[in-house]
């Protein structure tokens, strides 16, 4: 199954990410990837979905699909390494996924959280993304 990222959400303030459901009166109706309990957000909270997210690189920026995809070649079969390792591992595997990363605006908080991100839909979702490009163009939704 196809892991759309545009459907994926990180809320503020929350832990964990969302899978959008529906439009609600005053915000949006989520589930929980991890225990599937569904949640009204307000519209005062501040929502961002996967696909809108990018890392800053020399070349620009990396949409956060691909930068998954990178930890995933340069993981192999090993687990990735917990949010909560020591800084070193994190930006070591960070040095070898993606290279050219801006390390004066991509910080070691926010490799921390791609990280979470990533160990969460390796877990619960899969990390074969729907071609956000193709979506946009009317191709198929698989």
């Amino acid at each position: 199954m196809q892991t759309d990222l545009s459907r994926i959400l990180a809320v503020s303030g929350q832990h964990g990410l969302y899978r959008y459901i529906a439009q609600a009166r005053g915000g949006a109706v989520a589930e929980s990837l991890a225990d599937g309990k569904r949640t009204v957000f307000s519209g005062s909270s501040k929502i961002t979905t996967l696909a809108d997210i990018a890392i800053y690189t020399s070349e620009g920026e990396l949409k956060l699909s691909e930068v998954f995809l990178k930890l995933k070649e340069a993981l192999g079969d090993a687990p990735a390494p917990s949010p909560k390792a020591p800084a070193e591992e994190i930006v070591s595997l960070f040095d070898k996924a993606v290279p050219d990363y801006d390390g004066d605006r991509f910080y070691l908080s926010h490799m921390r959280k791609v990280l979470d991100w990533y160990g969460q839909l390796v877990t619960y979702a899969s990390l074969d993304f729907v071609d956000q490009d193709k979506k946009e163009d009317g191709g198929d939704e698989a």
